[in-house]
């Protein structure tokens, strides 16, 4: 293993769901939209306790960022959260999905 990739954390599943996610969203997308698309792609059905407690845990490992969106009267006066995924978040989810693929060729599953 590379010098650089020592320093990379493991990601749990749905922190690799969440930031493709994301990503899919153009690296700008709100809860309802990343909990849409996890059970809208791969049929989990993420509850919003996990969902929220995951995305804290992003961003204080510093994997994603977020910024508050305008105040909308179509949710009462409440402003979206929205998220974008960092440079740390994308090398480590990166890192993450091709030891993945490394794993997976090396053996591979049958059933």
């Amino acid at each position: 293993m590379k010098k650089n990739q020592d320093k990379l954390v493991a990601l749990g599943d749905l922190e690799k769901f969440i930031l493709m996610a994301i990503l899919n969203h153009h690296n700008n997308a709100y809860g309802v939209e990343i909990k849409r698309e996890i059970k809208d792609t791969i049929n989990k059905d993420v509850s919003v306790g996990a969902l929220y407690t995951t995305l804290d845990r992003l961003e204080t490992k510093s994997f994603i960022e977020s910024k508050m969106g305008e105040a909308t009267e179509e949710r009462g006066g409440r402003a979206k959260k929205y998220f974008r995924v960092t440079a740390l978040g994308q090398n480590t989810l990166n890192q993450s999905l091709l030891e993945i693929n490394q794993m997976y060729k090396l053996n591979p599953v049958t059933i």
